[in-house]
C-alpha cells in the first residue's frame, strides 16, 4: 500500500462523509497526496476538521454533479474514490434526485475526465449491498445479479448505484480504463452521523437519550456489521492490488444479527434495553449478509474487529456526540 500511493494525487469525493474522511485519513498516512470534494449535502465538516493544518491534503467545496473541470481545474489525478453520495434512506430519500445523479451521471462525468486528462488513473466506485436488493441468494455472492424493486421507495439509491457499476464496466471494457467496485455493507463507527437514520445510530442514539428502541417489524431481519476500521483496510487492500481492474468484490463483515439481536448487544453496553415495535418500511431487505470468500481469496483479507468491541468504541464516539 505504501509503495502504491506514495506521492500520488488521490481525489476523494464524499470526503467529509463518515467513509470518505476515514479513507482520507488512511490514504494521508500511506503517503499520498488528498484532494478531498464534498458539498456538504450530507458530509460534515467537522470530519476533517483535524485535516486542517495537514500540507498534504487539500479541501474543495463542489457539487460533483457538474463538469469536473471546474472543480478539478489543473489536477491530474492517479486515483480517483468516488464516495459522493448520501449512503441512509433517511438522506437519500430526503435528497433523491442528487442521490441518482451523484451515483450515475457523476460517475459518468468522472470518468469521462479521467479518460481526458489521465487516462492512466484507478477508479474505485463505491458501490452498496443495497445492488442485492432483498435478496432471494443468502449470503450473497458478487455473482448474484440481485432482486430490487426499480420504481420503488429505495431506488433512487440501489438503482443509481447498479448504474454507476454500469459506467465502471463500460469504462473498462471499452475504453481501457482501470474501474474498480467496492459493494459496501452495513459499516459503522466513529464520525457517523447521529441522525443518519441507520440502524446502529437511531439505536444507539434511542438508547443514549434513554428513549425506546424502534424495532421495526418483528426485529427477525438481519444485517452484517462491518466496523469502519475492517472496512477501509479492505477498500485499501483492493485499491492497490496491482491486478484487480475491472473486478467487483463485496467487503463486509460476515457475521449475521437480527435487529433484536443488535439491540440486544447495544443493550448490554448502555445498560438500556426498552424496546417500541413499529411496521416495517417498504422495501426493506429481510436478509443482509456478504460473501467474502472472493475478497479472502484476492486480497487475503477479512474483518478482525468484533462486534462487541466495535460497538463499544462507536458508542463512546456518540457520547461525545450528545455533550
Amino acid at each position: 500500500m505504501q509503495t502504491f500511493l506514495y506521492e500520488k494525487t488521490v481525489v476523494v469525493t464524499g470526503a467529509a462523509g463518515f467513509l470518505g474522511s476515514h479513507l482520507c485519513d488512511v490514504l494521508l498516512e500511506s503517503g499520498a497526496k488528498v484532494i478531498g470534494v464534498d458539498n456538504f449535502i450530507t458530509g460534515r465538516a467537522k470530519n476533517l476538521s483535524h485535516l486542517e493544518s495537514n500540507q498534504h491534503f487539500s479541501f474543495i467545496e463542489a457539487d460533483v454533479n457538474t463538469d469536473p473541470t471546474t472543480y478539478l481545474k489543473d489536477v491530474k489525478p492517479d486515483v480517483v474514490l468516488h464516495f459522493a453520495s448520501p449512503a441512509s434512506p433517511p438522506r437519500y430519500q430526503e435528497h433523491p434526485v442528487e442521490t441518482y445523479l451523484v451515483n450515475s451521471y457523476a460517475t459518468h462525468l468522472l470518468l469521462s475526465f479521467l479518460t481526458e486528462h489521465a487516462p492512466e488513473a484507478r477508479f474505485l466506485f463505491a458501490g452498496t449491498s443495497e445492488a442485492y436488493g432483498d435478496p432471494s441468494v443468502h449470503p450473497q455472492p458478487e455473482s448474484y445479479w440481485g432482486n430490487v424493486n426499480p420504481n420503488g421507495v429505495r431506488s433512487c439509491y440501489d438503482e443509481a448505484k447498479r448504474m454507476g457499476e454500469t459506467v465502471c464496466g463500460v469504462f473498462n471494457r471499452d475504453f481501457g480504463m482501470d474501474t474498480r467496485i467496492v459493494r459496501i455493507f452495513n459499516t459503522y463507527g466513529p464520525r457517523m452521523n447521529p441522525a443518519d437514520g441507520r440502524v446502529i445510530p437511531n439505536l444507539v442514539m434511542q438508547a443514549l437519550k434513554g428513549e425506546p428502541m424502534t424495532i421495526y417489524g418483528a426485529g427477525t431481519q438481519t444485517r452484517s456489521y462491518c466496523y469502519v476500521d475492517d472496512l477501509v483496510s479492505g477498500i485499501l487492500a483492493f485499491l492497490v492490488h496491482p491486478d484487480l481492474a475491472g473486478e467487483t468484490l463485496n467487503i463486509g463483515n460476515p457475521e449475521e444479527f437480527s435487529i433484536l439481536e443488535t439491540a440486544d448487544e447495544i443493550a448490554k453496553v448502555t445498560g438500556s434495553d426498552e424496546k417500541v415495535f413499529e411496521s416495517l418500511p417498504s422495501d426493506d431487505p429481510l436478509r443482509r449478509q456478504p460473501d467474502i470468500s472472493k475478497a479472502v481469496s484476492l486480497l487475503d483479507w477479512k474483518p478482525s474487529v468484533s462486534f462487541s468491541d466495535g460497538l463499544t468504541k462507536t458508542i463512546e464516539y456518540f457520547k461525545s456526540e450528545l455533550m
